[in-house]
């Protein structure tokens, strides 16, 4: 989500430059390849790159498609096929032995709901989202594009009516049933001779941090929190910790009374709480609260031992922390790194973060014996 926010930004601040801009996105992947479908990035008219479908490699090439798509103000599929050894001839030098589809789209800012305004919608809230993006493999002229957005809060739609009827009303049962299954998929339409894919995409929104603790070991985290792109929250219970001087670029900086701070956050699947005020008390009133919640990761800073002492005093005021509430609390915090600078242990608690949000092991990729990214759409 950090870099469709990034596009985002790039994008309205070239409407306001009366720069005209162009939009890739890899729509389809064969084999291996540095970025999977859904990446994107926006290439303004002065070649300002914002965002990335590779590496790196395939940037330069990309820029010219992307300026030709905004001359010409037509979309354009192009196709990198890097399974020849001899790479170098494509003039990328992709070396990922695979096959990348990019879909250039230039950005009609007159249009209601080009395909920038349909991204922006996925960031309006917290919830998962649906963007379906229509191309053509065969028919390289045909290329309807980014084209249709669902979520729980709407759907807008940009060329869907000019589509057949039945295959539109496909390509929305298609998004509500990936909204509902949290999952992307590739789907197959065939109209006049001509076979279209829908890259039918679940995007979600970011990783929700929550720091109960405002000391300097708090800090390191944030920073690394904002490099990934997620929404920080501050909470203290000393105005003179929590502050916006320091903590000037997180989403909010609260002020709260330890057995309050749940009316100031709003939960989700996505939210992850650090506990590390080093104020035991604070943090066993956050905690008590926390174990009635579906808070998907509850770290706590400390060693063992407290936690069990926390157990310990939860249950003798008769809160009784369920096996499934344990099973979401990662106390000490963090993956094994062999951490010990604040800066360090931010780097294993965020790497932890990550690997619980999205399901992962955090195995050394080494150890991995199957791809590296589980492919999130099929069906080509």
């Amino acid at each position: 989500m950090k870099e469709i926010k990034d596009i985002i930004s790039a994008y309205d601040a070239a409407v306001i430059q009366g720069k005209r801009s162009a939009l890739a996105t890899v729509v389809h992947v064969e084999g291996s390849s540095y970025r999977r479908p859904g990446a994107r990035m926006l290439v303004t008219e002065d070649g300002m790159l914002t965002g990335a479908i590779s590496g790196g490699c395939l940037e330069g090439d990309a820029l010219r498609k992307a300026l030709m798509a905004i001359n010409e103000q037509r979309n354009k599929l192009v196709t990198y096929d890097t399974t020849d050894d001899d790479d170098a001839k494509f003039g990328v030098q992709l070396g990922c032995n695979g096959i990348v589809h990019i879909l250039f789209e230039p950005i009609d800012t007159l249009k209601k709901d080009n395909a920038l305004q349909l991204l922006k919608k996925a960031t309006v809230d917290r919830q998962p989202a649906v963007l379906v993006t229509l191309f053509s493999m065969d028919a390289r002229d045909v290329q309807p594009g980014t084209c249709y957005f669902l979520s729980d809060s709407g759907v807008a739609e940009s060329g869907l009516k000019l589509l057949d009827a039945a295959i539109a009303a496909s390509i929305v049962a298609e998004s509500a049933s990936a909204l509902a299954s949290q999952t992307s998929t590739i789907q197959q339409y065939h109209v006049n001779e001509i076979n279209l894919t829908a890259f039918v995409e679940v995007l979600q929104p970011s990783i929700a941090l929550v720091i109960c603790g405002a000391g300097n070991d708090a800090i390191p985290l944030v920073a690394i929190a904002n490099v990934l792109g997620w929404e920080v929250t501050i909470l203290d219970g000393r105005p003179t910790h929590a502050n916006v001087q320091r903590f000037p670029n997180v989403h909010a900086v609260l002020v709260a009374r330890s057995e309050r701070v749940l009316d100031h956050i709003q939960l989700d699947d996505r939210t992850a709480w650090v506990l590390m005020t080093h104020n035991y008390n604070y943090d066993l009133d956050v905690l008590q609260q926390l174990a009635g919640t579906s808070c998907s990761y509850i770290g706590i800073l400390g060693p063992k031992k407290k936690l069990h002492r926390m157990f310990d005093d939860l249950a003798a005021k008769n809160i009784v922390i369920s096996d499934q509430v344990k099973a979401r609390i990662y106390s000490p915090v963090g993956l094994d790194i062999g951490a010990e600078t604040a800066e360090e242990i931010a780097l294993s608690i965020a790497a932890e973060i990550k690997a619980v949000i999205y399901g992962k092991t955090a195995l050394a990729l080494r150890d991995k014996q199957s791809a590296i990214h589980a492919s999130a759409a099929t069906g080509i």
